[in-house]
């Protein structure tokens, strides 16, 4: 009976002892350990404060065609919603194509001549209002609530009846540019687009260095005459064709099964495509410059994956999304990318247009690289 119980309190201690021993060794990796603390609260605070599908705040530009109590009305009553911000003030057509068209707005309220003279007259005259219908969900929420507000607006003024039993006092003629039909796929997947070269590209190139440190055959790198850049050109190289066929396959598959079409420049998407796929190789070597091991860098891969999924735009509405989610969003290559692939392929827009998120991209690959090349450090140690 002793013999028993000595046996079982000597494995408890082996047991106490492998326990602590685990725990020690887990603390000392303190990147391991940062993770598994930010990992939660991070996904606390985006899906509890940045994620929104109800989107509001949206971008929106009004063409006022005169000048009266019923447009003021009309455009103080817009400004005071949650649901839209006027951005600016548009005078043509071109204005507001090129408005939508670029991302600019979300919207644009055409309040036509002679609408007040009409709407006193009981002669129910027509609000203009065109939307960018690329995500279905931004668009909706926002336009159904646009009666209610139009209406608000004129009840206030003397001699305007908003409640007329036989007809409407106005209409709202909406035009949802680019998808009439609010189809899903037609915004999710060129969105997939992005999304499955971030996951992919990323996981790859964060396995470059930790792979040859692991393998024992960093050696026989570092000691070949080859400088820092040339080893990090060489080695994205390859991936570079990968990105290329992977976003060939997904256009190809979406062309053909889903029906999205590429209403802009083919050549245009090929080239950003391609800046995309650098980027996201820069910014996974970098992670593979300061992983010391593989588990470390997928886990890098994974903490940049997360935000870039939500705040990018591609799950939820960008512009419904608080303003510092914004920012962080801005940072991202995906929410620059998604930007510009659905203007081209939904829009018909073309490189000119998309300069902004194309400069964004650019120059995050520049910064990914520059911090790439510094941190390599031709030494094992």
């Amino acid at each position: 009976m002793t013999a028993e119980r000595t046996s079982r309190f000597a494995a408890l201690r082996r047991f106490w002892a492998m326990t602590v021993k685990e725990f020690i060794q887990m603390t000392r990796d303190r990147l391991t350990m940062g993770m598994m603390i930010m990992l939660p609260i991070m996904q606390l605070l985006l899906f509890g404060f940045a994620i929104n599908t109800t989107p509001h705040h949206l971008p929106t530009a009004v063409m006022l065609s005169e000048s009266t109590d019923a447009s003021r009305a009309i455009l103080a009553s817009l400004e005071n919603t949650d649901f839209f911000d006027i951005t600016g003030i548009v005078t043509s057509d071109a204005e507001m194509d090129r408005a939508l068209e670029s991302g600019d707005v979300l919207f644009v309220v055409e309040i036509p001549p002679d609408f007040e003279r009409d709407l006193r007259r009981g002669l129910s005259p027509s609000l203009l209002v065109a939307a960018d219908a690329t995500d279905p969900v931004a668009s909706s929420s926002a336009l159904g609530a646009l009666s209610g507000v139009v209406s608000s607006a004129l009840s206030g003024l003397h001699g305007i009846n908003i409640a007329a039993p036989q007809e409407p006092a106005f209409n709202i003629i909406q035009h949802r540019r680019y998808n009439p039909a609010g189809k899903s796929t037609l915004n999710i997947v060129p969105g997939l687009l992005g999304t499955i070269l971030t996951m992919t590209l990323l996981i790859f190139t964060a396995l470059a260095v930790t792979r040859e440190i692991e393998r024992g055959t960093m050696e026989n790198l570092l000691a070949m005459p080859i400088r820092p850049i040339e080893i990090m050109m060489g080695k994205i190289m390859p991936y570079v064709f990968v990105g290329a066929f992977q976003a060939a396959l997904i256009i190809t598959s979406g062309l053909f099964i889903f029906d999205v079409p590429i209403l802009g420049d083919p050549w245009s998407l090929a080239l950003l495509t391609l800046l995309f796929v650098v980027t996201n190789l820069s910014i996974g070597y970098t992670f593979s410059t300061v992983a010391k091991n593989q588990l470390q860098a997928v886990q890098m891969s994974m903490m940049f994956f997360l935000p870039s999924i939500l705040l990018s735009g591609f799950m939820f509405p960008f512009d419904g999304m608080p303003r510092w989610a914004q920012y962080i969003g801005e940072i991202l290559p995906l929410t620059h990318y998604l930007r510009i692939v659905r203007a081209i392929m939904l829009k018909g827009a073309d490189i000119t247009a998309l300069g902004f998120d194309s400069a964004m991209l650019a120059a995050i690959a520049l910064v990914a690289i520059a911090i790439a090349v510094s941190r390599f450090n031709k030494t094992l140690d």
